[in-house]
């Protein structure tokens, strides 16, 4: 795994695509920064860090998708090497925020956001960003957000950090290719609040009460509704109020 070591950048993500666009990268090319000054989240949400303190990596992914449809199988496989790697650090209560939230104790520790791109021969390039907050303590303004220090009471190697889920990455993927089934599983059986009533925001501002029944096959949230019919959502459609 090639790791590529960046002082400050406007973004992680940015930086790898325009890199791997103009040379042949090896697959699992690793890009990392202390300090990004342009990071995003889902649905273009503004992701802020402190210098030094928290993880941020992307990381590039080929030969894994061979349709666009199957977007969201990446998006398990990440979100569960990233579960995992915090399970062995002890980090308690984890789960999954459809689509791609990693929650500890209610409180937001990091994000993912994948952006793909297809090449003229049709192949699908994907660049994985992942901004995890570990050792930063202060986070006035954002009562959602916690960090590995906060919840843990410790501290923690972002390098050794990058280095197990970059790993984990890798290995979750190579997983995926022989037991898909049981990785889809294990992503629903952590997503957040699943089977428990709560409510939502629909795109056109209404509220409405409802209990998470799984994920789609192209990743849309399967929402149990008060009629007992079962609603395929959208990211863009939905938001879950908490």
């Amino acid at each position: 795994m090639k790791v590529i070591k960046l002082d400050a950048i406007d973004s992680t993500n940015a930086f790898l695509k325009g890199l791997s666009s103009k040379q042949d990268l090896e697959n699992f090319t690793v890009v990392t920064a202390k300090c990004q000054t342009k990071g995003k989240g889902q649905m273009g949400a503004v992701w802020v860090s402190e210098v030094s303190k928290n993880l941020i990596m992307s990381i590039l992914v080929k030969d894994f998708l061979s349709d666009i449809c199957q977007i969201f199988n990446l998006n398990i496989a990440v979100s569960l090497a990233v579960i995992e790697v915090l399970e062995t650090m002890k980090i308690p209560d984890l789960s999954i925020k459809w689509p791609n939230d990693i929650l500890s104790y209610n409180k937001k520790i990091g994000g993912i956001l994948i952006e793909n791109s297809i090449k003229s021969d049709g192949t699908i390039i994907s660049v994985v960003g992942l901004g995890l907050n570990v050792n930063q303590t202060n986070f006035k303004n954002l009562p959602k957000a916690s960090s590995l220090a906060v919840i843990s009471g410790g501290t923690f190697d972002l390098e050794e950090l990058l280095m197990l889920i970059g790993t984990g990455i890798e290995q979750k993927i190579a997983l995926w290719k022989q037991f898909p089934a049981t990785l889809w599983d294990s992503y629903i059986n952590n997503l957040y609040k699943k089977g428990v009533p709560m409510a939502f925001s629909a795109q056109n501002g209404t509220n409405f009460m409802g209990i998470i029944q799984g994920v789609s096959d192209i990743g849309k949230l399967q929402i149990m509704l008060e009629d007992d019919s079962v609603v395929a959502f959208d990211i863009k459609e939905i938001q879950m109020l908490y």
